[in-house]
């Protein structure tokens, strides 16, 4: 395992990156569940200390992401809240909470499904990340996407489906789709913050869920 970390990182190295903090997107070599669990434990470390924008200067803890490194389905929010900077964790508050029941309404284990946010550290007061912020971590997002290569993505609100779809389309307009990425089947959805605000997105939201469950368990005929 350490072998093929190592040749990964060396391929990096390679490649003219000068930082490891700045990861490129570069295709990752074809890892075991537990390479794929260590090399992500291993960047957690090495990009704790990032400091490509202004937002590190007031966070607590780099919040890079949490789960199940093998799983075929990735979640992408916005950006940490106050809790997960406090913990370092993502989806950790209310909406986090949240978070979870939704999950479980469609038969799945939160620690079955890896969830990280566009970026990595708290912006103030909540506020919609910057795009100098964006850019800054889109590398990252980039990176843990090919490390994980689900089969599905979830894009959980309006910044997560800009910077993944590079689109401005309002959020309305974008659920009810399927996107590829590659070969990722990308799916468009509301963030639970959204939802804790208006329970009229409640319903729509529901419906999103609804088929992404059909989608990663189709019926067989």
């Amino acid at each position: 395992m350490k072998q093929i970390v190592n040749q990964y990182l060396e391929l990096l190295s390679l490649s003219g990156i000068e930082s490891i903090k700045k990861p490129a997107k570069i295709e990752v070599p074809e890892l075991t569940p537990a390479e794929k669990e260590h090399l992500l434990q291993q960047k957690r470390i090495e990009y704790s200390d990032c400091d490509m924008c202004q937002l590190h200067l007031g966070r607590t803890n780099f919040v890079y992401g949490n789960g199940d490194s093998n799983s075929k389905l990735m979640l992408i929010g916005e950006g940490p809240g106050e809790q997960e900077d406090k913990t370092g964790d993502v989806f950790v508050g209310v909406a986090g909470q949240l978070l979870t029941k939704m999950l479980t309404a469609i038969n799945l284990n939160r620690d079955d499904v890896y969830i990280c946010n566009i970026v990595k550290c708290r912006p103030p007061a909540n506020r919609n990340p910057l795009p100098d912020e964006v850019k800054a971590c889109s590398s990252y997002i980039q990176e843990q996407i090919e490390i994980i290569k689900p089969e599905f993505i979830l894009l959980l609100g309006r910044v997560a489906a800009h910077n993944i779809l590079k689109t401005t389309s309002p959020l309305s307009q974008l659920r009810g789709k399927t996107y590829k990425l590659d070969d990722i089947q990308v799916v468009v959805s509301y963030h639970p913050s959204a939802l804790l605000r208006n329970s009229s997105f409640k319903k729509p939201a529901w419906v999103d869920l609804q088929r992404l469950r059909d989608m990663m368990q189709p019926n067989e005929d």
